[in-house]
């Protein structure tokens, strides 16, 4: 990952009640076991210094991604626009489209994905299976192929489910682990343990003013392989 764009230049959608940024994939989302600054705190300190605040920040995540993945991510600035999120979620209304690269080509162009994913918390993992197993949920995914190199398959998928690296325990499933996912079965790791899987496009209705919020982003760091994809298609 090279040159990545500061917090400030990250922040994609904000009022008095949301905020959205542009996760990098070095960063995690809430604080784990590694101890790392999470962006959750990282945005706090810099909304507090932002605004001039005596006392805390108000900030809660709505939903996450995985460390290595870029993209999207919602954060609540008000205890009203939390309740009323968790209530969408809840409700499932909260449409995510995310971008992937694989190398090997899917076994159709546009299919609907559905498995049933065990969680490995002992080696933070997940595995899709085709059938209902002891402890399994199920996952649902979208996925087209909207364009192709010699080399590389560009999937769009849209998110129907939210489970443990759900989209990358499907697309390994079927034989096309996302480049860079040494985890999920890709040969090779991408400089700086990141994996091409972005979370490109979110749509929900605003939690307080219920108005359509549509929002975009392309990575924000350089990575040619993005580059020449987001130049040519978007």
């Amino acid at each position: 990952m090279i040159h990545p764009l500061p917090l400030e230049k990250r922040i994609v959608y904000e009022d008095n009640h949301i905020i959205i940024v542009n996760k990098l994939p070095s960063e995690i989302v809430q604080e784990d076991k590694t101890h790392d600054v999470s962006l959750l705190e990282h945005l706090k300190k810099f909304l507090k210094e932002r605004e001039q605040k005596t006392g805390n920040v108000f900030l809660e995540v709505i939903h996450r991604i995985d460390r290595p993945v870029s993209g999207l991510i919602i954060f609540a600035k008000t205890s009203k626009a939390l309740s009323k999120f968790n209530q969408i979620l809840r409700e499932n209304k909260i449409e995510k489209t995310y971008l992937a690269i694989v190398q090997n080509e899917p076994p159709k162009r546009k299919d609907k994905l559905e498995h049933y994913i065990v969680k490995n918390s002992t080696k933070n993992k997940s595995k899709a299976f085709s059938k209902p197993i002891k402890n399994s949920k199920k996952a649902i995914l979208e996925y087209e192929i909207i364009a192709h190199s010699e080399r590389y398959y560009l999937l769009k998928i849209n998110l129907i489910t939210g489970r443990h690296h759900q989209i990358r325990a499907q697309l390994s499933a079927i034989h096309c682990p996302i480049k860079g996912d040494i985890k999920y079965g890709y040969p090779r790791t991408n400089p700086g343990g990141f994996i091409h899987l972005h979370s490109y496009q979110l749509q929900f209705e605003h939690p307080i003013k219920k108005e359509l919020i549509k929002v975009r982003c392309k990575p924000a760091f350089e990575d040619k392989l993005w580059s020449d994809i987001f130049d040519a298609y978007y």
